[in-house]
């Protein structure tokens, strides 16, 4: 199954020319059926669910605090 790019358009809360862009610039594969470009749904969703495990890593990163230095030293 296929999306169509205003499919994906509403689906990330964005507008149509900026996932056309990302069309043209390759970031995003997709075909052009001579009408309008498709994108594959299971690779849409494989890498939404890799952006998810992502963004679940980088906020366990952050959320760890910063361990104290043992050479910082108070030199007031």
């Amino acid at each position: 199954m296929y999306l169509t790019v205003k499919e994906i358009a509403e689906f990330l809360e964005l507008p149509e020319p900026y996932i056309e862009n990302m069309i043209y610039q390759k970031k995003i594969r997709a075909i052009h059926d001579g009408e309008q470009f498709l994108v594959n749904k299971s690779q849409f969703d494989n890498h939404m669910n890799e952006m998810e495990k992502y963004k679940e890593m980088v906020m366990e990163i952050l959320s760890q605090p910063i361990p104290e230095d043992i050479d910082v030293r108070d030199e007031d």
